[in-house]
């Protein structure tokens, strides 16, 4: 039996137009108002969920063969088109793709991040990193220190991508850089970066509870409430307990 031809790589340029062409006969202009909505009005939406989004994109053609600088010029022309699925698409295939993409892409990625900047694509952005990041740690260790520079970058959803680039590494996070990264953001007064201190805190507590329950003792006075609270949720903390100790 003849093997079956090998399918052709698309160009971006034709992948681009097929996913427009699947998605936007989806879209539903009183499903957008909610969306909107829940994104403060800040982008236009299709209006088409998460689910009925990526089934409808299943039929898109193999990217194994793209290289990192193909993917990312995919996701550069996803993020200039105004609808925020468009964004979501983008990400979801970066993450599928993490593989392909390498230290070398970090730069780029957090070019992204500045891009119409929300919580939503900034959060999915961080999983990738940490994906690359983590990846390439035994080859490649000093990677990381990538991250240690955004800590003072002026964009706040950079800071951001930093606290939370090590969420789901469980016994692999580095418990010292998470730590230090805490300490050093959390003197900023913004909701998103007390709020993702918490959150990473909270994630390293599933594997680490006690070294987590004493940090928070310990930088009891340093820590925002809303950090204390994040991070304390599954350790039994009661917030009596949190505000006596940042007296």
């Amino acid at each position: 039996m003849a093997n079956e031809p090998a399918q052709s790589i698309p160009s971006i340029d034709a992948l681009l137009a097929q996913i427009e062409a699947v998605l936007r006969p989806l879209a539903d202009a009183q499903q957008a108002v909610p969306m909107r909505a829940y994104m403060l009005k800040q982008f236009a939406f299709l209006g088409i969920r998460a689910t009925p989004r990526r089934q409808a994109l299943r039929g898109l053609p193999k990217l194994s063969a793209w290289a990192a600088p193909e993917l990312m010029a995919l996701a550069d022309r996803l993020w200039d088109l105004p609808e925020r699925e468009f964004q979501y698409v983008a990400v979801d295939l970066l993450a599928k793709h993490h593989r392909q993409l390498g230290p070398e892409s970090l730069a780029h990625l957090l070019q992204l991040v500045q891009r119409k900047p929300w919580w939503d694509t900034v959060d999915a952005l961080a999983g990738v990193v940490g994906d690359i990041l983590l990846r390439a740690r035994p080859a490649q260790p000093e990677a990381q220190r990538a991250m240690d520079a955004c800590l003072s970058h002026p964009s706040l959803w950079v800071r951001r991508l930093a606290m939370l680039h090590q969420l789901g590494w469980k016994a692999q996070t580095d418990e010292v850089r998470l730590l230090h990264y805490a300490l050093t953001l959390a003197p900023e007064p913004e909701f998103f970066i007390r709020k993702a201190i918490g959150w990473a805190l909270r994630d390293h507590a599933r594997t680490r509870p006690e070294a987590v329950r004493g940090f928070l003792a310990q930088h009891a006075q340093s820590l925002s409430g809303l950090t204390h609270r994040e991070a304390g949720k599954h350790l039994g903390m009661p917030m009596r307990d949190v505000e006596r100790l940042r007296k």
